[in-house]
C-alpha cells in the first residue's frame, strides 16, 4: 500500500502543527481528525505544496462533526 504525505489547511486554529501533516493512502478520501468533542474533516483540494523537497497533498477543511454521546 503507497502512502502520500498530506497538509492539512484550514479548520480551527488551535489544532496543532504536528496533527497538520499526515500520511493517506487515497487522495479521493477525507481524513478525519478527532479534536475537542468531534471531528475535523479534510478534503483534498487537488493541489500539492512543496515541502523541505517533499511533495505534500493539500487537504483543506470541510467541516466538523461532533462525537456522538
Amino acid at each position: 500500500m503507497k502512502f502520500q504525505r498530506a497538509t492539512l489547511i484550514g479548520g480551527p486554529t488551535e489544532l496543532p502543527e504536528v496533527e497538520r501533516v499526515c500520511e493517506v493512502t487515497n487522495l479521493d478520501d477525507k481524513v478525519k481528525v478527532s479534536y475537542g468533542a468531534g471531528y475535523e474533516h479534510f478534503s483534498h483540494s487537488g493541489e500539492f505544496d512543496r515541502r523541505d523537497g517533499e511533495t505534500l497533498a493539500v487537504f483543506t477543511w470541510s467541516g466538523r462533526t461532533r462525537i456522538a454521546e
